[in-house]
């Protein structure tokens, strides 16, 4: 039981957290702070944070754990404003998408205060951003993965690995080089394909025509591009490296793909397509035999 979490960042990621430690009995109060003052008071209108806190150093103040749920490029604005009261004992952990470069901002910032921070990305999400859709069962069933450092103190370490899988969490440790190059593969392309799929399809003079005949096929394909653009041009900007070494390889497979075409090669053709079926058949039958951990963000 903690007796208070400092919630810095009142969105959908943050306010979840927040009502699935509510719903599991794990904390005592909730202080909450956005940076925008009417989503502070719908956090505290709809009860997902029980205190408004006019700063995010006042949101720590009192706290016995932190989450950190901002852009990963507010991560060192972040660590900046909050240093002083990062204290021995607090749990602090974060959600970014990204890990080697919130690692980074809370090296450079943090230092000596480092022990105290363990980074964290929740393998969950929806295509909505905002308070208004927190949901206590948000995490239920999904992976997390900690990205703990040398200096990361064991007990606090210990405590965010309970924490996690209270609220009904799987918990994975990595380090961060190693969760930014998987996360380039299985989710930062799939969203950069999306993104840039359906703007080659909606910028074509007959788009519009096009896609009002759309049906199942697309609408599951495209489904991650309708996610917010805000969080994602973060993403994509700071784990860029990883995700265009694989969109390097993605432009290797088309441009395979595509010579069987040009080349009339019908029996190479259905082969890579066979390759990729069956491999997103083992991938299927793998994923449905461990316990429903279905991967958004």
């Amino acid at each position: 039981m903690f007796n208070q979490l400092g919630l810095i960042g009142c969105g959908l990621m943050g306010g979840s957290f927040a009502l699935a430690l509510k719903k599991a009995g794990l904390v005592k109060r909730v202080v909450g702070y956005s940076k925008s003052p009417s989503t502070v008071e719908k956090a505290r209108r709809l009860g997902v944070i029980d205190v408004a806190a006019e700063s995010a150093l006042l949101a720590v103040s009192g706290s016995d754990i932190v989450l950190i749920a901002v852009p990963v490029s507010a991560s060192e604005s972040t660590f900046k404003a909050i240093r002083h009261l990062v204290d021995p004992g607090v749990l602090f952990m974060d959600v970014g998408s990204t890990k080697r470069d919130v690692v980074d901002a809370a090296r450079r910032v943090l230092k000596e205060r480092l022990p105290s921070f363990v980074p964290a990305h929740p393998i969950a999400g929806r295509e909505v951003a905002g308070i208004e859709h927190a949901d206590p069962m948000l995490y239920q069933g999904r992976k997390v993965i900690l990205t703990p450092l040398a200096q990361t103190d064991p007990v606090l370490l210990q405590k965010a690995i309970d924490v996690w899988a209270a609220v009904g969490c799987q918990v994975l440790k990595m380090t961060p080089e190693n969760h930014d190059a998987a996360f380039a593969a299985v989710s930062h392309l799939p969203h950069l394909l999306a993104f840039a799929y359906v703007n080659a399809m909606a910028q074509q003079p007959s788009g519009r025509e096009f896609l009002s005949l759309a049906g199942p096929g697309f609408r599951d394909f495209t489904r991650i591009a309708a996610s917010d653009p805000t969080i994602w041009r973060d993403i994509l900007l700071s784990n860029r490296e990883e995700v265009l070494k694989q969109s390097a390889a993605f432009r290797d497979s088309l441009e395979a793909m595509e010579r069987q075409m040009r080349d009339w090669n019908g029996q190479e053709l259905e082969q890579l397509i066979a390759t990729a079926s069956d491999a997103r058949g083992r991938w299927s039958q793998q994923s449905s035999s461990r316990a429903g951990t279905p991967t958004q963000r």
